[in-house]
Formats: C-alpha cells, sequence, structure tokens
C-alpha cells in the first residue's frame, strides 16, 4: 500500500483528492496539511513515500516546503499540484527536487497513473508542457542520440525502456543520461525535463 500525504491550502480539494484516493485500496492518506509548515513540522514521525504538494500556500509554499522536505527525506516522491502552466512554475517546482506535476483538475486515472509512475521511479512531465524542438549552434550541443534520449526521458521512459526504444544498451542510456546532465548542468531528472521545456529541446 502506497503511503501519501496532501499539502494544499484548499480544504474542500484536499477532501475530495483524498476521498477518491482512499477509494483506491493500494493508497493510504497519512497526513493532511494544510500549509508547507505544517507538513515539515510532521515529517520526521510521517510514514509517507508519495507527497502532492500544492505550489501556492501561505505561511511556507510548496518550493520551500519541498527543498526541506528533501533535506531530511530525499527518498520522497514529491508531485508538485498546480493550476498553472506557466514554466516558471515548473523550473522553480523542478529545481526544488519534484519527480512530477499534476494538474488540480486532472482525472483521477491520472492521479492513479501519477502515483504508479513516480513509485517506479519515473518523472512524470504531463501533456499540457508543451515544447518545440530546436536546433543549437553552441560547441556543448546535445547530439542526435542525446536528443532522442532526452525526449525519451522526458516522456517519463526508464532506462530499460529506452534502451529498447532505441536499440541500445542499458549501459549506454546510462552514459547518454550522464553527458545530458553534464552539458546541461542539471543534477537530477526533474530538472533535466524542465531545462528541456524551458529550453526548447524537446517536442513532448
Amino acid at each position: 500500500m502506497v503511503k501519501i500525504a496532501l499539502v494544499d491550502d484548499h480544504t474542500l480539494f484536499r477532501n475530495g483528492l483524498k476521498g477518491l484516493l482512499l477509494a483506491n485500496p493500494d493508497y493510504d492518506v497519512v497526513g493532511e496539511f494544510s500549509d508547507g509548515s505544517q507538513f515539515i513540522a510532521a515529517l520526521p514521525t510521517l510514514e509517507v513515500e508519495v507527497v502532492f504538494m500544492d505550489i501556492s500556500m501561505p505561511n511556507m509554499d510548496g518550493k520551500t516546503a519541498t527543498k526541506l522536505a528533501l533535506r531530511q527525506r530525499p527518498e520522497l516522491k514529491i508531485i508538485a499540484l498546480t493550476m498553472f502552466g506557466e514554466q516558471q512554475y515548473l523550473e522553480q517546482m523542478a529545481e526544488a527536487g519534484v519527480v512530477g506535476f499534476l494538474k488540480k483538475d486532472s482525472d483521477i486515472q491520472e492521479v492513479y497513473s501519477a502515483i504508479e509512475s513516480v513509485v517506479a521511479g519515473e518523472c512524470i512531465l504531463p501533456e499540457w508542457v508543451g515544447a518545440e524542438t530546436k536546433s543549437q549552434t553552441d560547441p556543448d550541443a546535445l547530439s542526435e542520440r542525446e536528443l532522442s534520449v532526452l525526449s525519451a526521458i522526458c516522456q517519463g521512459l526508464s532506462t530499460p525502456q529506452i534502451a529498447e526504444q532505441l536499440s541500445i544498451s542499458r549501459r549506454t542510456v546510462d552514459a547518454h543520461r550522464a553527458r545530458i546532465l553534464e552539458k546541461t548542468g542539471c543534477n537530477n531528472t526533474a530538472s533535466l525535463v524542465a531545462y528541456a521545456v524551458k529550453m526548447n529541446l524537446v517536442e513532448v
């Protein structure tokens, strides 16, 4: 059973999401909080795996709460909840360390899918985040193969799935991923996704 926490300042939204999650026997809502500071205060004794984190909250916003939570518990899978599609919010939350993004008006099946994806170690880039392919002339620009790997990463594919899709070995995928991270200056998959969106490097 996946243990989930909800961090959002809208009581009706929290109650609605909680009810839908508890209707699924695979999930258990172990805590709900109206702002980031409440969540951080409870975290030391909270048994939780997946956190739905609102971006805009009083007292402590989602970005700050995410950073503080991951310092304590780097294994947490934090999904940013937002009503915004602006890249600035995606970038800020990705830099803080979230593993994905989900609109508050998403269908419950999308929520279930998001939970399963992050538990499996994948990163969520929703369809509403769009980008066009962009060519680069910089000497450190990503190669065609690296762009293919980056695109697959942004689709939430795992290393074995990327290897199968591109007909290369898993070790080669890992090598490409390392070079992409080095070239872009990113330090994790979520920040890499945000970078790709910001720089219009991939089509998703």
